[in-house]
């Protein structure tokens, strides 16, 4: 039983193992520029496994700010993790004790809860180890391929390919934006207050300017758009 649901966890997980193995190619080649070396860069996407909390990170490390500052960036963009695992608590097997919450919460991912809370009835825990190893073999995978091609390409290529990471982000928020119009609401402000804070008050790193944008710019969009929470849905235990 357990290996079945690991196996069909790895199925599942393909397609984010491909999607993640594009997009961290060019997280590693803006993490090299930003003066990692290919195995401080492999390190930040094990151990981290965010793409828009990497990006912010290398660079706050880029722009030498401080601890509290790194602390107070990944608090504020990686709180919706933490909704998340709540929202998945809920789908969960009786076979999910402690140590195995524990270890699938590594792997929490808005990819990953997508796939997971999808399922129909209960996930167990070797399912969610599934998903998680192959998605993030593929995240560290690709982050060592665009670090390593980053030491070596052209700076005109490297630049090129760098791109790729703010690909991703539009990529994410232009489906959404187009069905909800919390989220293009969302992204318009973040933005204007982004673009306003860089000509009004350049004395602010760059890492609280991402902090302050979000919190208004989600402070906002809750009070206008409030979520609604979905129902629950029976089926097969995956």
């Amino acid at each position: 039983m357990k290996r079945s649901h690991f196996l069909k966890g790895l199925l599942h997980g393909i397609p984010i193992f491909l999607g993640y193995l594009s997009v961290s190619f060019g997280f590693g080649i803006l993490a090299v520029k930003s003066g990692l070396s290919v195995t401080e860069a492999a390190a930040v996407s094990l151990f981290n496994l965010t793409s828009a909390g990497q990006a912010a990170g290398v660079g706050i490390i880029a722009a030498n700010g401080s601890v509290a500052e790194m602390i107070l960036a990944q608090i504020v963009i990686n709180l919706r993790y933490s909704l998340m695992s709540l929202s998945l608590s809920q789908k969960l097997d009786k076979s999910f004790t402690l140590p195995h919450r524990l270890a699938a919460s590594y792997g929490i991912t808005d990819e990953i809860f997508a796939l997971a809370s999808v399922q129909p009835g209960k996930i167990t825990p070797w399912y969610m180890y599934g998903i998680i190893l192959i998605s993030a073999f593929g995240w560290v995978l690709g982050t060592v391929l665009g670090a390593a091609a980053g030491t070596i390409l052209p700076a005109e290529i490297s630049d090129a390919l760098g791109i790729m990471l703010y690909g991703m982000f539009i990529a994410i928020i232009i489906p959404p934006a187009k069905k909800e119009h919390s989220v293009l609401v969302g992204v318009l402000t973040a933005a204007a207050l982004s673009v306003a804070m860089y000509f009004l008050a350049p004395f602010i790193t760059s890492g609280f300017a991402v902090i302050i944008c979000a919190v208004i710019a989600a402070a906002l969009c809750a009070l206008i758009f409030p979520v609604k929470i979905p129902e629950e849905q029976d089926g097969e235990q995956a």
